[in-house]
């Protein structure tokens, strides 16, 4: 009996799961909002939760240990009247391959957030059509996580997914919403889908893939040859730096990457970093304390 269950545990972490792409968590902090029943802030996380890791958002098929793992944190600081408003803090990270170390892919915080929710509402996605703002903005995320990921695989293999974050951009605009226009801010969701998708920026693209690919994913079989293609990775970022030196991609790559980088050249085989270090100074400059720790 124990060998047919051990039998049937191992064939079913073996078949593909259709969509089901996320293992997500939602987390709705209303800590900052004065209200008595708390109960509407969790059915909230609760329906987000089944939304994000229930929804089927490609037509790729996943094992269950090829699912991305990511967060959404939602800090609300207003409630009334079925109207939340507060930030949102998403988070990714892609597993390394023959370890059990996973990377951070993504850490952005959106601080345009509002939508309008009744308790116990359905959610649903259409990839064609506007359903709600709240819809909008956890769809957009998903795809965002997801074209990363596939970046981070196969060099822009994310474009299928950004392609889908696009229309859930100019289908959101008729919502009225903070953060899916141009003129909104410089640096919301239209910027984030028009920059990522752009050849001006296309180092930031073709870093996620070296980094990852060429690079932390050969750490466990040639950890020296590991760490020089990511300087490979990082270096061309310099160039993306001096045509934008504003860029919020490269502020996104560092808020994900600087402990990373850290950590991964304070270790192992002696590389020659210097020039890599000083590049780091150059474009990344909030992130000098950390940079003071690579020796």
């Amino acid at each position: 009996m124990n060998k047919i269950l051990t039998l049937l545990l191992l064939t079913l972490s073996l078949i593909k799961v259709y969509g089901q792409e996320l293992n997500a968590q939602f987390v709705v902090n209303a800590d900052l909002v004065n209200q008595t029943n708390q109960q509407i802030f969790e059915t909230l996380e609760r329906s987000l939760n089944e939304f994000i890791n229930m929804q089927p958002w490609s037509s790729q098929n996943f094992f269950p240990q090829e699912k991305i793992t990511c967060s959404f944190v939602l800090n609300l600081s207003s409630y009334n009247a079925s109207k939340f408003e507060g930030t949102l803090q998403i988070q990714s990270q892609r597993t390394i391959y023959d370890s059990n170390y996973d990377s951070p892919l993504l850490n952005f915080l959106d601080k345009d957030i509002s939508f309008t929710y009744q308790e116990f509402q359905p959610l649903f996605f259409s990839p064609a059509s506007y359903e709600s703002n709240l819809v909008s903005l956890i769809s957009f995320y998903v795809y965002i996580i997801m074209g990363i990921n596939a970046d981070s695989l196969q060099l822009k293999g994310g474009d299928a997914y950004f392609e889908q974050a696009q229309r859930i951009v100019n289908l959101s605009q008729q919502g009225g919403a903070l953060g899916w226009k141009q003129n909104d801010s410089n640096r919301n969701r239209f910027w984030l889908s028009d920059t990522i998708r752009s050849n001006t920026f296309r180092e930031y693209r073709e870093a996620l893939y070296i980094y990852h690919r060429k690079g932390l994913d050969l750490m466990t079989k040639n950890l020296l040859e590991a760490k020089n293609n990511i300087i490979s990775a990082l270096l061309p970022l310099e160039n993306l730096y001096d045509r934008r030196p504003n860029a919020m991609l490269l502020q996104m790559f560092f808020d994900a990457k600087a402990d990373e980088i850290v950590n991964f050249f304070s270790d192992g085989p002696e590389v020659d970093f210097d020039r890599t270090l000083k590049m780091l100074k150059k474009i990344a400059p909030f992130y000098q304390p950390q940079w003071k720790q690579i020796k």
